[in-house]
C-alpha cells in the first residue's frame, strides 16, 4: 500500500472512502513482491499494480465490490495459475499470490491515513495489518514510528505491543514483508499472520571521486531512487555543474566526509559506497573506514593489479581478511562495460544483486528463483536493536 502513498494521501486528503488490494504473500514466479497495491475510489479510478497485468481486472471488480458493499469489506484471495484453463483468471506466469482486499474511510482509519501521510513526507514508520487470521480481525492495523511509538489496534494491548515490536524490528531493517505472532500476543505459534510495510528514506548512494565515470553512475542511482553524493576533496572538479543529478555535491576528503556521516547516523545497511578515484592517498583512509561500517555495500574501481596493490596497502592499515573480503573490486559485474554509461550500468547492475541476493548471472537456462528473498539488511547506524 505504501509504494502508491503519494496517491492515496490525496484520496485520504478528500476524505472519501476507497478500496486496496494489497499483496500479502506469494508463491512461485509471482510478479510482484508483498507490498504491491492497487486502489480504487469511488470514481472508478485505480492506481498501482499487484501483478504487472496477470489478475488486475478481477482484483479492480473486488475493489469496486468493497467499497460498494456488494461484497465484503475486508477479505484475502488467492489467485494462482491454471493448468487446466491457461487463459482463466490466475497467473500465467506460475506463479501464486494472496491478496488482501480492504475498503478503508479514511476518518474511521487515522492510523492508516498517518501512515500514508509519513510515507509521502519520507518519514520513517511502518503500518503493519492483519492479513491471516479470524475475519474479524483481519485488514486491522498498527501504525509503527521510528521511536518505536504506535497507534491504532490489533485489538488486544499484549498482541499491539508484540506486533509493534516486530514491526520496528522490520522497521530498522527497512524490510517490508509478513511476521507471524501469536494471537494472544506471544511470539511462540503462528494463527496471526502481519503484513509489515515499511517507509524509510532512499537508501544512499555515496560517489567518491569526480570523474566522468561517476557522473553516468550519479544518474544511473538517481534512476534507481537512491539519494545520490558525490563527494571529492578537489573543488575544481566537484561542482553542483559537472553533477546536475546529484542531490548533494561536497567539497571534502573523502574519509573525513564518511567519519561525519557515520557519527551522525546517517548511513544504514542499504547504504552503498563507490570509490572512484584512483588514487590511493583518497582510496586507502576512505576504504579502512568504509569497510569497518555496516553500509551494504562497498565497491572501489580500478586495475586488478591496482586492487592487488590496495589490498596491500589496506592489510598495512589493519584490517582482516574477512574486511577485505566485503570489498568488491575491481567494481562491477563483468558486462563488457566500456564506456561512462555501460560502466555505470556494470556498477549498478551489482549493487542490485548483492542487496537482493540475485548472482548476477544469465537468467536464460538458470534453475534459480527469479525472484530471490535477500536476507536482512544491516540495521541503520545509532538505532537500538529491537
Amino acid at each position: 500500500m505504501l509504494d502508491i502513498a503519494e496517491e492515496l494521501h490525496r484520496w485520504c486528503g478528500r476524505g472519501l472512502p476507497f478500496a486496496v488490494a494489497t499483496v500479502v504473500a506469494t508463491g512461485g514466479s509471482a510478479p510482484r513482491q508483498p507490498g504491491a497495491a492497487l486502489a480504487v475510489d469511488g470514481d472508478g479510478t485505480a492506481v498501482g499494480s499487484v501483478s504487472g497485468g496477470c489478475v488486475e481486472g478481477a482484483v479492480y471488480e473486488l475493489c469496486r465490490e468493497a467499497l460498494s458493499g456488494d461484497g465484503p469489506g475486508t477479505l484475502v484471495q488467492r489467485f494462482g495459475y491454471s493448468d487446466d484453463d491457461a487463459f482463466a483468471v490466475g497467473l500465467t506466469c506460475g506463479g501464486v499470490i494472496d491478496i488482501l482486499v480492504q475498503r478503508i474511510d479514511p476518518a474511521a482509519r487515522p492510523e492508516l491515513a498517518a501512515a500514508l501521510a509519513a510515507a509521502v513526507a519520507g518519514g520513517t514508520a511502518a503500518v503493519a495489518r492483519i492479513a491471516q487470521g479470524p475475519g474479524d480481525l483481519l485488514g486491522r492495523a498498527l501504525l509503527v514510528r521510528g521511536d518505536g511509538s504506535y497507534e491504532g489496534s490489533l485489538g488486544d494491548p499484549e498482541r499491539d505491543r508484540t506486533a509493534a515490536a516486530e514491526t520496528l524490528a522490520m522497521l530498522d531493517a527497512g524490510r517490508t514483508g509478513t511476521v507471524a505472532i501469536g494471537a494472544d500476543g506471544s511470539r511462540c505459534g503462528a494463527p496471526l499472520t502481519l503484513l509489515v510495510e515499511s517507509s524509510v528514506p532512499p537508501p544512499r548512494l555515496l560517489v567518491f571521486g569526480a570523474i566522468d565515470f561517476a557522473a553516468a553512475l550519479v544518474r544511473a542511482g538517481r534512476f534507481l531512487g537512491h539519494r545520490v553524493t558525490v563527494c571529492d576533496a578537489r573543488p575544481v572538479f566537484a561542482t553542483p555543474r559537472r553533477f546536475p543529478d546529484a542531490h548533494e555535491v561536497v567539497v571534502d576528503w573523502p574519509h573525513r566526509y564518511l567519519d561525519a556521516e557515520a557519527r551522525a547516523g546517517r548511513l544504514d545497511g542499504r547504504t552503498a559506497i563507490c570509490v572512484l578515484t584512483h588514487d590511493a592517498k583518497f582510496d586507502v583512509p576512505l576504504l579502512e573506514r568504509a569497510l569497518r561500517l555496516p553500509v551494504g555495500y562497498v565497491g572501489a574501481m580500478g586495475s586488478r593489479r591496482t586492487h592487488l596493490q590496495r589490498l596491500d596497502k589496506l592489510r598495512d592499515a589493519g584490517l582482516t581478511d574477512l574486511d577485505l573480503a566485503r570489498l568488491h573490486s575491481p567494481i562491477g559485474l563483468d558486462l563488457g562495460a566500456r564506456t561512462p554509461e555501460e560502466t555505470a550500468l556494470s556498477i549498478t547492475a551489482e549493487i542490485v544483486a548483492h542487496r537482493h541476493g540475485g548472482t548476477g548471472v544469465p537468467l536464460t537456462g538458470a534453475h534459480t528463483p527469479i525472484h530471490p528473498t535477500a536476507p536482512a539488511p544491516a540495521r541503520r547506524l545509532g538505532t537500538p536493536a529491537a
